[in-house]
């Protein structure tokens, strides 16, 4: 006799609405606390209210909208902005604390208290500026242990405030759902964040998970996973880890980005880095203090067989940590795309630096099929006024060098190349050591797979102790 499923297993089996969503959130007697929404109304909250049994779930809403209010509760920002993650930190640390002073724990001892917070701009009048926000929970799953936190920044992307403060209501609901009854799945709160939205309402281009119950997770997974399934193009992270916002970290900065598999990295890719970033700081008008170095992994070459290995990911993403490099995983395989996705942030100098079999390839037709306005529409998106390419030569079949002078582009681009090499678009990396050029970071990688000898003389000092000391890449 086939088994009828219960109540739980059917609520469990298909996507549950937001308002079943909000109302199995109410109807747990173990969890309490607060909404604290700034800048779009209190459109979280507004769903808890909406299904009833909001009484047993809502410790408190707020809204503290006037900047004068907001500034006397939650203090003032260095920057005097409101929509930062400081600011969204400083709401739910606030808001915890005042909950755990007047909710006495020993007549709640199975309590989970929590705070969900937002600070949000959504598209102004003249439509000039899209909207963005910061979106936080913090949240106990063990009334005895500390607070978990998960913090997401977002870009909107519809045309009117009423449809993006709905979405946000949206978006804050299956947060608070997930937090809840996910949290031992982290890819899978990253994934139902967009129960009953899609890519053209939302962008999430930043998170992080910390606490106790998050302490395995690698916020650089995660990264990963909001680019894989199609939450943004582009993800950051620093040295330490943890996730960037790309607006902060770009903003108004001159960028010189290398792109490339590092896998591992090589001497080619230390010689690459060093001349170029030298040549980059000697340009008119970058100053090294507003500069940064982007090492960028496409999403293309993170796959192998269509699958993303995430040990290979991680092992890259250490290494490059471990070096005090900042990382970008994006999905722009065309450079022209990551062009235009830097100069959304700033105004200034941007350097790429780049093999000859990259800019041959950029210089091949075929590859802009698929745009209306052909090559020129890509060129006039790459090539544009502050933007230069350090070209690292490369060693042909015959042992020669081959550089911006004696490469070979596409027949139907020599005249194209010419004008841009002519205006210095293209510059040659200069004092480059030639048998750097016989290094290639596959060979290496198979050596290092097979326990083989001499692999490490290929590589940076640091990075060959670091693949020993971390056991990165296969290394026995």
């Amino acid at each position: 006799m086939k088994k009828v499923p219960s109540r739980e297993e059917s609520f469990l089996e298909a996507i549950p609405t937001i308002k079943q969503k909000a109302l199995r959130i109410n109807l747990n007697e173990n969890i309490y606390g607060t909404f604290a929404e700034i800048g779009a109304g209190q459109e979280t909250v507004r769903q808890f209210f909406r299904v009833g049994g909001a009484s047993g779930t809502i410790a408190k809403a707020i809204s503290a909208y006037d900047k004068s209010f907001s500034d006397d509760i939650y203090g003032i920002e260095d920057n005097k902005r409101y929509v930062t993650e400081t600011r969204l930190r400083k709401m739910l640390k606030h808001e915890t604390s005042l909950i755990e002073k007047r909710i006495k724990r020993k007549n709640n001892e199975n309590k989970m208290f929590f705070c969900y917070a937002n600070t949000v701009a959504t598209i102004d009048f003249a439509k000039k500026y899209n909207g963005h926000g910061w979106v936080g929970m913090r949240f106990q799953i063990d009334p005895t242990q500390d607070y978990n936190d998960i913090i997401l920044h977002v870009r909107f992307k519809e045309n009117t405030a009423s449809q993006q403060q709905e979405t946000l209501g949206v978006l804050g609901t299956n947060l608070i759902y997930s937090a809840f009854y996910h949290f031992n799945t982290p890819k899978k709160i990253i994934k139902y964040l967009y129960d009953h939205l899609n890519n053209d309402q939302l962008e999430i281009d930043t998170v992080n998970f910390s606490g106790p119950i998050f302490k395995d997770v690698d916020n650089r997974i995660l990264s990963l996973e909001l680019v894989k399934n199609g939450m943004t193009e582009a993800v950051m992270f620093g040295p330490d880890g943890n996730n960037l916002l790309p607006a902060a970290a770009l903003y108004k900065k001159n960028i010189l980005a290398l792109r490339g598999r590092f896998r591992p990295v090589t001497k080619v890719n230390e010689e690459m880095y060093e001349k170029s970033l030298e040549m980059f700081l000697n340009e008119r008008h970058v100053d090294k203090k507003d500069a940064i170095v982007i090492f960028e992994i496409t999403l293309a070459d993170l796959t192998s067989d269509g699958e993303i290995d995430e040990k290979d990911f991680m092992d890259r993403a250490k290494l490059l940590g471990s070096l005090g490099e900042t990382v970008l995983i994006s999905n722009y395989k065309e450079y022209y795309r990551l062009v235009e996705y830097f100069s959304l942030y700033t105004k200034k100098k941007i350097g790429l630096c780049m093999g000859v079999n990259n800019l041959v390839q950029i210089f091949d037709p075929k590859y802009y099929t698929h745009l209306s306005g052909g090559i020129l529409e890509a060129f006039g998106k790459l090539f544009f006024k502050s933007l230069k390419v350090y070209l690292y030569p490369v060693l042909n079949e015959k042992n020669e060098i081959i550089n911006s002078d004696n490469l070979k582009v596409h027949p139907r681009m020599k005249e194209l190349y010419k004008f841009f090499k002519f205006n210095g678009k293209v510059v040659d990396v200069a004092n480059f050591k030639k048998e750097s050029l016989s290094i290639y970071s596959h060979e290496v990688l198979e050596k290092i797979k097979k326990n083989e000898t001499g692999w490490e003389k290929l590589l940076p000092k640091a990075v060959a102790s670091k693949i020993k000391k971390f056991k990165l890449f296969g290394y026995k």
